[in-house]
């Protein structure tokens, strides 16, 4: 059985990926920006649409995101329910008129206008994830530093956020290795022990992965002042990646998207779109 690669660096020969690093940060921020900020169906529809049809251009199966996907479903389920369980008439409130569907309790009711309310928070799941998966599968980290250094920001930076992106792979590494070494000892974590039993098996892992990973940065930060990486201002990069016609296009793209985005948000002077005016 080998390991599972999740959430690095995945290389293919895609439009996606083609561009650079900087682009698709840039792309990735306003993404962002606009599906946390608009409550707007219209709009998180069509981001949701195009971040789908990016994801295909990215050549990136599903099969190898599939269980950070279902990870974030099962966190987009539980994020519902709590909001239902915490403020029942959120939608109420927000769209100011109050339809009952069915009821509970005298309490808890359901109305269209909460359902309404938390089908775009779902959507901004949808939205946001496929974006910043694609962001982080597509994304050489080496070259992301480069491109972050030369729009100006500190090569130091610059490597730590490299560093950073390359440890989420062999964070899975180690996790995948303690977890072999642990089962051989007895401790189970697979699907066919009890939820209890998984559970403390994760916990068993958890303790050397927390060590191991501290020996990890001790290792590299000796290994970089051996080095003396920071005595000067500036540095070459070995995998830069120049600004091409591509990249200009989708910038200016993703510009004119952002400001139609927010526009359509505010027109009306609320973020919320009110089919029930």
């Amino acid at each position: 059985m080998s390991s599972v690669k999740m959430l690095s660096y995945i290389r293919r020969d895609s439009p996606v990926h083609r561009l650079s690093g900087v682009t698709k940060l840039t792309v990735f921020l306003a993404w962002t920006i606009v599906c946390m900020v608009s409550y707007d169906t219209r709009v998180l529809l069509a981001a949701m649409g195009l971040s789908f049809i990016i994801f295909r251009l990215a050549k990136i199966q599903f099969r190898e995101i599939r269980f950070v996907v279902l990870f974030i479903l099962v966190f987009l389920m539980l994020n519902n329910l709590t909001i239902y369980l915490f403020s029942p008439e959120e939608g109420v409130r927000i769209y100011g008129s109050r339809t009952v569907l069915f009821q509970f309790t005298n309490h808890y009711t359901v109305t269209r206008e909460q359902l309404f309310y938390q089908l775009n928070v779902t959507l901004k799941y949808f939205t946001v994830v496929p974006i910043a998966l694609l962001f982080i599968v597509t994304t050489d980290p080496s070259e992301f530093a480069s491109s972050l250094a030369k729009i100006g920001i500190s090569y130091r930076i610059a490597y730590a956020v490299s560093i950073t992106l390359r440890y989420i792979a062999d964070i899975q590494g180690d996790f995948y290795s303690i977890s072999q070494s642990q089962q051989a000892r007895g401790a189970d974590t697979s699907k066919n022990a009890p939820l209890r039993k998984r559970i403390a098996g994760l916990l068993s892992i958890a303790v050397p992965l927390i060590f191991s990973s501290l020996d990890r940065i001790e290792l590299i930060s000796n290994a970089m002042d051996l080095r003396g990486f920071g005595k000067f201002e500036k540095r070459t990069w070995y995998s830069a990646r120049p600004f091409q016609r591509a990249d200009w296009i989708v910038m200016i793209s993703i510009v004119t998207l952002t400001i139609s985005a927010l526009f359509v948000t505010f027109h009306d002077g609320t973020r919320f779109y009110n089919p029930f005016i």
